[in-house]
């Protein structure tokens, strides 16, 4: 039997938290039920849409797997490569291996020895690829929100680690925590640039 899993991250533009990635194998059969579940970008969905879906996808697909880079692995080796070690990691978790990857956007995952389609916009093209980004995106979001106890200031709960104008501004006034990505150049928010000094 054909197995397809689809791949997929988030958390590659934040300025804070690790990038999460997820992997779901499906048959072709589970691939069209996961359309009738409802399964479509993460982004598409509200919040509580994405929570209720996680728990039936877990139950409807042959395996899932999700995997992180850190923040210090995102620092080191740059958000590229630590979003394909994340991907890396979610698919060596695998207990069944699938017979082919779809892996979200422009690129394949280097030196995995499966045979890949990378496909631009795959989370609304390939209902795995969706699922995956629905898993990926409720762990980061419970991970983010953890984290967002200890630091109050910087709005995470609501931004989850995204650069928005509140958290920006939270970034230039208080600096960054050990959980920001430190080799993002994070700009001021708009209101800060007119106090910086005129570049000669």
């Amino acid at each position: 039997m054909v197995l397809l899993a689809g791949v997929d991250e988030v958390g590659r533009g934040c300025l804070f938290g690790p990038v999460v990635a997820a992997v779901v194998v499906v048959n072709t059969i589970q691939e069209q039920a996961l359309g009738e579940l409802g399964v479509t970008d993460s982004k598409k969905l509200s919040a509580k849409r994405r929570e209720t879906l996680v728990p039936q996808i877990q139950a409807l697909v042959t395996d899932w797997a999700i995997a992180s880079a850190s923040v210090a692995e995102i620092d080191q080796l740059n958000i590229l490569q630590a979003t394909f070690l994340a991907m890396t990691r979610a698919v060596e978790k695998l207990q069944i291996k699938p017979t082919e990857i779809f892996v979200d956007g422009r690129q394949t995952i280097p030196k995995l020895n499966y045979p890949q389609q990378a496909i631009i916009q795959g989370d609304s093209k390939v209902k795995a690829i969706a699922a995956a980004s629905i898993l990926a995106k409720v762990q980061r979001d419970q991970d983010i929100i953890q984290l967002a106890e200890h630091y109050p200031e910087y709005d995470l709960a609501n931004n989850k680690g995204y650069g928005t104008q509140k958290h920006r501004q939270a970034i230039w006034q208080y600096g960054l925590t050990p959980h920001h990505r430190q080799s993002f150049k994070i700009q001021p928010p708009p209101q800060q640039l007119e106090l910086l000094p005129e570049q000669k």
